[in-house]
């Protein structure tokens, strides 16, 4: 059984997706008892629980969806009990959601298209790192996926070997950052002082006091009056009022996809997502600004 359900996040006809989620009951509650899993684990990558999660019985296992500009996590809570039971491990229903949370996060739900194997070894890196900050064992990690996984690669999904590989790689990376974490002294809880350098418009000085040239502007729907450029260095940069001084806030990275071909990573890493055409989206799938010409 493989967790093929992604589909949903891709269809052009969102209706099914509207119709499906109307007729089911929020799992996200701690004030019957149950556990709050969905708040424990945006609570160790440092983030807000802006997503619904959904049990339903309309979905074979679990899904990453976005239906009117809000995330839905839908699980089936019978395939979550049974993966449960075979891992024996809560651990294993755990990995399941952690995986599809991935999805959104990545920005794998604001791109057309079905499953690929890179987007599934992602959300299961992504998975790996999540269960180890929550303080699963390496092999509690990968329990859900070593069940539910096909041995054999097919186009849309890696094989088991390669996608547990891909958990332990998460895994590994977030013990490390723990291990760093508890060396010596914790470090001076003092912000850091944002300095500026004096820039013509147009213009950014870098460390090396080389001139830097700007590729475009981008222009934020709730900020215009703010002018903000991206640099041949592929950095953002923001200009004070006067034009006169340029403070780094940002940098774009490529990306895989040929629909939204940069992503925009600010000092919080932030993401958002930057089309072929300039438009520029939030993980939530809403238009926030628009990357221009800066003539």
């Amino acid at each position: 059984m493989t967790i093929h359900l992604r589909l949903f996040r891709r269809l052009t006809g969102l209706l099914t997706a509207g119709l499906l989620l109307a007729g089911t009951a929020s799992a996200q509650s701690s004030s019957n008892g149950q556990r709050d899993v969905l708040r424990e684990i945006t609570d160790v990558v440092g983030l807000k629980p802006r997503f619904q999660l959904r049990a339903t019985s309309e979905v074979q296992n679990a899904a990453a969806v976005v239906y009117g500009g809000q995330r839905y996590l839908l699980y089936n809570p019978q395939f979550v009990s049974a993966v449960n039971r075979a891992g024996r491990t809560d651990w294993a229903g755990i990995s399941i959601l952690a995986h599809e949370m991935g999805h959104h996060l990545n920005g794998h739900t604001l791109r057309a298209g079905g499953s690929n194997p890179t987007d599934e070894l992602e959300a299961d890196e992504f998975s790996g790192f999540v269960l180890r900050k929550m303080g699963a064992s390496l092999a509690q990690a990968q329990a859900g996926m070593a069940i539910v996984s096909d041995e054999q690669a097919s186009p849309t999904h890696p094989g088991r070997r390669t996608r547990l590989t891909a958990i332990s790689q998460g895994w590994q990376r977030a013990s490390q950052q723990i291990t760093a974490s508890t060396r010596g002294v914790a470090p001076s809880a003092e912000p850091a002082m944002m300095t500026v350098q004096p820039a013509p418009v147009r213009q950014v000085v870098a460390r090396r006091a080389a001139p830097v040239s700007v590729l475009g502007k981008i222009t934020f729907q709730a900020k215009p009056e703010l002018d903000f450029y991206v640099t041949d260095r592929l950095s953002v940069v923001r200009l004070d009022r006067a034009g006169q001084a340029a403070e780094v806030v940002g940098r774009l990275t490529r990306s895989e996809s040929l629909s939204y071909p940069y992503v925009l990573i600010d000092g919080q890493q932030r993401r958002l997502y930057i089309s072929r055409m300039g438009e520029i989206y939030d993980p939530n799938g809403r238009r926030v600004a628009m990357l221009t010409d800066p003539s």
